[in-house]
């Protein structure tokens, strides 16, 4: 059993087409398409998992680099979430003065000096 990433899909896939494209190499136990929680769209990737480890690299060997709908596939074996480094570690939501951001708002704990009206 092998899991892999699908990435640089067109919006507009459904899951019955990239189930076929991947059958056409070997046995496709699930496909994983990945929406936005609030708005429900295709996020642009998706998970494909294959029964035959032999099966799914021919499949990355055929498909990685082709086109859909006019983009460029994306494939690889899916890595766990755990192996994968975080990136942008402390800049996303909620960074600031006090979790370690080191945005503008990081004074170092000086007081910030407040500013001349702009008029």
């Amino acid at each position: 059993m092998k899991n892999l990433y699908v990435g640089n899909l067109p919006h507009s896939t459904t899951e019955s087409e990239l189930r076929s494209l991947f059958e056409a190499h070997g046995q496709v136990d699930k496909v994983s398409m990945v929406t936005d929680r609030e708005t429900g769209r295709s996020r642009g990737f998706a998970f494909v998992e294959m029964t035959d480890s032999g099966e799914a690299e021919k499949a990355i060997a055929a498909l990685n680099g082709t086109e859909l709908g006019g983009r460029t596939l994306k494939i690889n074996e899916a890595k766990p979430k755990t192996d994968r480094p975080r990136s942008g570690q402390g800049f996303g939501r909620g960074a600031g003065r006090h979790s370690g951001g080191g945005g503008r708002d990081d004074y170092h704990g000086h007081a910030r000096q407040p500013r001349e009206p702009r008029w």
